[in-house]
This record gives structure tokens, C-alpha cells and sequence, in this order.
């Protein structure tokens, strides 16, 4: 019986298409319309900003599509403070224009609400046309081998239910730079099934190998 998972990890080609279905899915919601206010120029300027932040989740955490590239996901593994993506101001300029500000001041809002304690970020759900709940469902199984929380911020209502279902609970609601309330979730670690083999056998290694060095000290 197989036991593969229902998505493929993006890869550096996949970036284009993941940005494409992000601005898609953005488009028609309310702080999209704030972040860009002309309608004529709201799916170029998401996606050109899509793209870098799924860039730099490629270095910095994970992708994930549905096979026939209609549904994705981005996370980035914040085990540790990590830094802004390359060249970001000079970047975020160049992709917003005019809409520079807005974009920088809602980045600067969600981070300073981002949990201080490791975690894997559920930054962006695409799925304009379907498969949500199928692509967060596998990619969620993902992460959870990792044994770590998991946190998001929904930017539509049906994304927080389908999170809802997944474990996630309500750590806070607050006012985005338009007054939108944002509401992030979090979904404690999971307790493993036997465990997690990879990380339990990386561990078991380092604690035989510390064994070992002490005992050659002793010595």
C-alpha cells in the first residue's frame, strides 16, 4: 500500500507557478485591495511580490504543490531568527512601486506578532480554483515530522476552518495597517506515533558519539 503524500516539494523551476496561483487566490480579498488599490495592477504586483517571499522560502523552509499544480502551499522553518530575503528593499521597490509602503508596513505588523518560540510558519495557502483543504492536509502531515508547532495567519475565512479542523486554535486577533483583523492560529507539536525514526536515529547517533567522546576522555 503506498503511503506517499498527495503533493511534490516545489522546486526552483515551480516558483513562477506558486506566485501565479498566490496573486490569484489574494486578488479578490480585502486586504489585496488595500495592499494595491489600482485593480489593474493588483495580480502583477502580488505575484511579483509572491515571488519573493517563495524564493526565499525555498532557502529558508518549504513548498509544496498539489501534483497538477492547481493548489500550493509555503513555510518557512523558523527554528531560528532568519533573515530578510537578499536585496529585499531594493526588491519589494522594484515589485510594488507606488504600493512599497503598504507592503512593508503590513510585513513589519505580522512580524512583530510572530512567536518568538521555534515553530515551521504556514506563510502562504494557494488554492483559487480548489484542493485547499487536500494540499494543506498533506503538507500539514509534512511538517508534523518535523515535531515541531506550526503557525498561521488565514487571510480568508475558509482557510481558517479548514485550519480549525487541522488542530489550530486562536492565539490572537489583531488590526492590520488597513484595521483588517487578522486572526493567527497555532497547533501545538504533535506527539509522534512511535516517534519520529529520522530525528529519534539522528539523536541517538549524537548521544552514541557523545558517549563515546566522554568515555575516550575518561580514559
Amino acid at each position: 500500500m503506498s503511503t506517499a503524500l498527495p503533493v511534490v516539494r516545489a522546486r526552483w523551476c515551480d516558483i513562477g507557478r506558486i506566485a501565479d496561483l498566490v496573486a490569484e487566490a489574494l486578488a479578490p480579498t480585502a486586504p489585496a485591495a488595500w495592499l494595491v488599490p489600482d485593480p489593474s495592477r493588483r495580480l502583477p504586483v502580488l505575484a511579483a511580490v509572491a515571488r519573493i517571499w517563495t524564493e526565499h522560502a525555498l532557502l529558508f523552509g518549504d513548498a509544496f504543490l498539489l501534483p497538477d499544480g492547481s493548489a500550493a502551499t509555503v513555510w518557512f522553518h523558523r527554528y531560528r531568527p532568519i533573515p530578510s530575503p537578499h536585496r529585499y528593499a531594493d526588491r519589494l521597490a522594484s515589485a510594488a512601486g507606488p504600493d512599497e509602503d503598504r507592503f512593508r508596513r503590513l510585513g513589519e505588523e505580522l512580524a512583530a506578532r510572530r512567536p518568538a518560540e521555534p515553530h515551521n510558519h504556514l506563510a502562504l495557502l494557494a488554492a483559487p480554483r480548489g484542493g485547499a483543504a487536500q494540499a494543506l492536509s498533506a503538507s500539514q502531515r509534512r511538517m508534523d515530522t518535523l515535531s515541531l508547532p506550526t503557525y498561521a495567519h488565514p487571510c480568508a475565512g475558509e482557510q481558517e476552518e479548514l485550519l480549525r479542523r487541522l488542530g489550530y486554535a486562536e492565539r490572537e486577533t489583531f488590526a492590520a495597517p488597513d484595521g483588517t483583523p487578522v486572526r493567527s492560529l497555532w497547533r501545538s507539536a504533535p506527539l509522534p506515533a512511535g516517534g519520529n525514526d529520522r530525528w529519534r536515529n539522528r539523536r541517538a547517533g549524537r548521544r552514541e558519539h557523545d558517549d563515546r567522546a566522554v568515555g575516550r576522555a575518561a580514559r
